[in-house]
């Protein structure tokens, strides 16, 4: 390769003899092959610059992206034709908001709405926001446990597991009783038992700490890494938070799960377990005041699914699947709302506004 110091000489060399040459001609000294030769070293050292600044440039510019990848951990290891673009079919979105002055945004601290059909972002409201995401932290619990879990497999509940607050959301398990990972999940998501959230999360990883480390892994294998999960109920803590945006990362890869799927977009299922040493039989509906009725949804809406949460520090919140006329489907997101009222309130001008 040649370095600047070789430059510089052959320059010099070629100044050299020209200024010597030059002297020849001027005196009347016949200087054919003198010419010739200067001719010839000016086209082999033209040839040399010339490839020496293309191997400088190759050198600096070529980059195998996909081995650099997969050194890092980013891609897998095969052809690298199998390789996609993270991004190719999310919808994606920057730091500015996009369609806030049309609705009562004042009310929350972030939402969003994702037409994943089409792919697009139609609604974004500090997405990127770290923010207390309460109850819907069982969404990635729910989905952990489908991809990770046999749903017909029976655990035994643990003392920890049903050692909750009093105030807390429980589907009043006991120590002892046995019940299907199914179950559990139905549980987890239509009652929204935090008892259930211990069970699975001590029945998948074999304990709280452990499975919290599952998902904080899993968030950030789908793009979510802006957050930090730390229990697998979303009870407060203050290192335990999310982002609209990376809730949206996450329901967006767990709808593609069929367990989780149906689990997600019931409204109401039995249970049957042994409690106690005797069968038990405990039905639960969902926690979505659009799929019990006591809120209408917006006109030309069907609304699929969703997962509530609140806490003191959360607020309330929501994660909502929907469909709208044209049979485009919806991932909108509440995150942190003021009252109850106003969490669908601005839900509801979301999607009528921005989703139809």
């Amino acid at each position: 390769m040649l370095t600047i110091f070789h430059l510089q000489l052959i320059l010099q060399l070629l100044n050299f003899s020209l200024n010597h040459w030059t002297e020849e001609i001027l005196s009347g000294v016949k200087c054919t092959n003198k010419l010739l030769s200067l001719f010839l070293i000016g086209v082999s050292c033209i040839s040399l610059i010339g490839c020496g600044a293309a191997k400088e440039e190759e050198s600096v510019t070529t980059y195998d992206l996909y081995d650099t990848s997969f050194s890092y951990g980013i891609t897998h290891n095969g052809a690298t034709s199998d390789v996609e673009l993270f991004a190719k079919e999310l919808c994606v979105t920057g730091n500015e908001d996009l369609g806030t002055s049309a609705v009562d945004s004042q009310v929350a601290s972030g939402a969003a709405a994702f037409n994943i059909t089409e792919q697009t972002t139609v609604y974004a409201q500090s997405v990127h926001e770290k923010l207390y995401p309460a109850s819907t932290t069982k969404i990635l619990t729910a989905y952990i446990a489908c991809i990770k879990g046999n749903l017909d497999d029976y655990y035994t509940v643990s003392t920890n597991a049903v050692d909750q607050a009093s105030d807390s959301s429980v589907i009043n398990l006991r120590a002892g009783d046995v019940i299907t990972l199914r179950d559990l999940l139905y549980g987890l998501m239509l009652r929204s038992g935090n008892d259930a959230a211990v069970a699975i999360a001590e029945g998948i990883s074999g304990d709280v700490e452990s499975f919290a480390a599952e998902m904080n892994a899993t968030a950030k294998a789908l793009g979510a890494t802006n957050s930090n999960f730390i229990t697998p109920n979303g009870l407060h803590d203050e290192n335990h938070y999310t982002t609209v945006y990376d809730m949206y990362l996450i329901l967006n890869a767990a709808l593609e799960n069929q367990d989780f799927y149906n689990i997600f977009t019931a409204t109401s299922y039995t249970a049957n377990y042994t409690s106690g040493g005797a069968a038990k039989t405990a039905e639960w509906h969902t926690t979505n005041q659009y799929l019990t009725g006591k809120v209408n949804k917006p006109s030309g809406f069907t609304i699929l699914g969703g997962k509530t949460g609140t806490t003191g520090a959360a607020g309330y919140c929501l994660v909502l699947l929907s469909e709208n006329e044209d049979g485009d489907k919806i991932i909108s997101i509440v995150f942190n709302a003021d009252c109850r009222s106003n969490l669908y309130l601005l839900m509801n001008e979301i999607l009528t506004n921005y989703c139809t």
